[in-house]
């Protein structure tokens, strides 16, 4: 820098805070896709941002400390880390998908690329307020230095929730992120080639950078899909990333399934033995099932079922991904598996999150039905909570039914117990009942009827008598529903069933139960 003038320092430090905040915009991308994708390998989103998140911040903080090292040679050094930035920003997705399909340790390697990513961002702030300090005095250099970061990190932010991710999915995201580290770093190259020392390396490294990038352009699509591919046994027909999750659907012969970040919603070869149990009971049961409301089933395989009730009048589905609901609505494979019923004028569709959406409805209800994914992650727990079901219950009308989807009592028999007793202390009187399906195990759900309206015994003598030859299954009857009713020893009278919690907001313990099941015996 001690070559240049007055006029070139004013344009490099104005160049550079334009580059600053480009690379606080990518940097913030950085995190949220090593998140996310950590997120979609290993679950639970709560532990894993907190997890991505602050690494890549400690390793920021290591970054700048390390950049006291560098004492000559600054505007080489920041184009250097420029260029390096945009290749491991640009592969980390590809590579992360690659190493997952032969590995259950692939968020191992995320949280080793938020490391190596951390220091490089964490060394930009201190090089390019070093570089900047030659016509500014330091009040002003470190407060425009940093409000161009934090102003590019509230950009890339908001590009990557709403167009990033739910456009380009995590295939593309991360080669546009090193793109725009790599253009950066081209800028200032090209702008200030006068005063960089290491002309013929800097050359180099551009030429290697953009052959890389434009390569990875073609490969990306294909290498992350084999690596999709490696972790499901059969076919992918269809995948995609949305905002809220990642949806693949595979085949095997003329059987499909359908699975939301790597667990199965359900299989065309046995999901009738899933949602019959789910929807069935609870219909016949219900004195008034005119209007009726799904919590979930944006697949509308359980809305397929109570569209056999002649007297359902309304049907309100509210799940949070309008691209689950709009596929389901309109991809082939699920139209003929739920028949059409996203498309029936009976059925009203919202995409809000139930929570959200139960505080806010004044609408009463017939049956309430929760087929919600599994109580797996932290971020899950408010929609399992006993908040949750007091609000379900003041929207039950009298002699109404709710169901909701319980986990397996079988691999996981603390997180039923403990749901049937926040249900339970919600005011409900809750039948517990459990069915094998084959490409799911073991599974369970809970019925429950205001206490006042029934108690658990007159509950289970009533579902006994039902009959169900009025109506098209391919499972269940009455001798199904007999057989569901009954559980062997050691499940319902488990020893420990005393010290099972509430699951609360404010205590969320479902979760813990849920992770301690013995889900690998499956």
């Amino acid at each position: 820098m001690s070559s240049a003038g007055a006029s070139d320092s004013l344009r490099i430090g104005l160049v550079l805070k334009i580059a600053l905040f480009a690379t606080g915009c990518a940097g913030i991308i950085a995190e949220f896709v090593l998140s996310t994708l950590a997120t979609y390998l290993a679950g639970n989103a709560v532990f894993q941002w907190t997890i991505v998140m602050s690494l890549m911040l400690f390793a920021m903080g290591l970054g700048s400390r390390i950049s006291r090292v560098f004492r000559e040679n600054l505007l080489d050094t920041f184009i250097m880390v420029e260029f390096t930035l945009s290749i491991l920003c640009a592969v980390s997705s590809v590579l992360v998908y690659s190493i997952a399909a032969w590995t259950d340790y692939a968020e191992l390697l995320i949280y080793c690329l938020a490391f190596v990513i951390g220091n490089l961002i964490g060394l930009e702030i201190p090089l390019v307020t070093r570089l900047n300090e030659a016509y500014e005095e330091l009040r002003i250099n470190i407060s425009a230095v940093l409000e161009k970061d934090y102003y590019g990190a509230l950009l890339g932010g908001m590009i990557f929730a709403f167009i990033a991710l739910p456009c380009l999915g995590l295939t593309y995201t991360p080669i546009v992120l090193g793109s725009i580290n790599f253009l950066v770093a081209a800028l200032i190259l090209n702008s200030f080639f006068f005063l960089v020392r290491r002309k013929k390396e800097l050359l180099i490294f551009f030429g290697l950078s953009l052959s890389f990038l434009l390569t990875l352009a073609f490969l990306a699509k294909p290498l992350i899909l084999y690596g999709e591919q490696r972790k499901y046994k059969d076919k992918i027909i269809y995948s995609r990333q949305t905002v809220y999750q990642k949806i693949v659907m595979t085949q095997w012969k003329n059987f499909y399934w359908l699975y939301i970040n790597g667990q199965e919603q359900f299989s065309t070869f046995d999901e009738e033995k899933y949602h019959e149990p789910l929807v069935h009971p609870a219909m016949k049961l219900a004195l008034h099932a005119e209007n009726v409301l799904i919590i979930g089933g944006g697949d509308g395989l359980a809305l397929r079922e109570i569209l056999k009730y002649p007297d359902v009048k309304t049907v309100t589905l509210v799940d949070m991904d309008p691209v689950m609901t709009e596929l389901a609505a309109s991809h082939p494979v699920l139209t003929t598996i739920n028949r059409g019923a996203m498309s029936d004028p009976r059925v009203r569709i919202i995409n809000r999150d139930a929570v959200d959406f139960i505080q806010k409805d004044r609408n009463l209800y017939g049956v309430i039905i929760a087929d919600l994914p599994d109580p797996d992650s932290v971020d899950l727990m408010h929609a399992y909570s006993l908040e949750f079901y007091h609000m379900i219950h003041s929207h039950l009308i009298k002699g109404g039914v709710f169901v909701t989807q319980a986990t397996s009592p079988y691999f996981s028999k603390k997180a039923f117990l403990c749901m049937l007793h926040t249900v339970e202390s919600a005011g409900f009187s809750v039948l517990p009942y459990h069915n094998q399906i084959p490409t799911m195990g073991e599974w369970g759900w809970l019925l429950g009827v205001k206490s006042e309206d029934a108690d658990k015994e007159t509950i289970r003598a009533v579902l006994m008598q039902k009959d169900y030859s009025d109506i098209e299954t391919r499972f269940i009857n009455r001798d199904a529903v007999i057989s569901m009713l009954h559980f062997g020893k050691g499940v319902l009278d488990s020893p420990d069933r005393a010290e099972i919690r509430v699951n609360s907001q404010r205590n969320p313990v479902l979760y813990r139960y849920y992770q301690d099941g013995s889900w690998g015996i499956y």
